[in-house]
Order: C-alpha cells, then structure tokens, then sequence
C-alpha cells in the first residue's frame, strides 16, 4: 500500500457492509464506539476479513482483540500500523 492518506472512507463503507449497524457508519465520529452502535463480535471478525482483503494486510495476533476494533479512529490506526510495519 503506498499511502494511508485518508482510509477512513474505505473503513466506514466496510463498516457498512459488514458490521450490522444500527446507525450509518458515515455519520459515526471517528471515536464513537461501534460495540455501542450495534456491531457484535461475529461482525467485527467479518469487518476484520474485509479489511485484510481492502487493504492486503493480515492482522497480526496481538491486535486480535476488542479494543482494536471499538472505534473507526481505532481501526484506522491498526491499518496503518500493519501496512508499515
């Protein structure tokens, strides 16, 4: 991946494909909790596959838990973290 300018696009609209919202991921803040706002955690594993194929990453082990998938501004910066490491 040659720039991680603005993800956050991308993430939102998988956020809206796979993690069962009952709000519209485009109209949550970065921070806003996406446990709160209705994604489960058989969702948040669909919302992490999806990610590994947008982004051609892989989700190393120690980033396999809640917090890295509570929030948009969380998950962007685990993606960024991953595809510059």
């Amino acid at each position: 991946m040659d720039t991680m300018v603005d993800i956050e696009p991308q993430i939102r609209n998988i956020l809206t494909k796979h993690a069962r919202l009952a709000a519209d991921a485009s109209t949550l803040a970065a921070d806003a909790d996406l446990y709160q706002a209705g994604m489960t955690s058989q969702a948040s594993v669909n919302v992490m596959l999806a990610l590994e194929g947008e982004f051609d990453i892989e989700f190393p082990d120690e980033l396999l838990k809640r917090s890295v998938f509570g929030s948009i501004s969380a998950i962007r910066d685990a993606v960024a973290g991953i595809a510059n490491a």
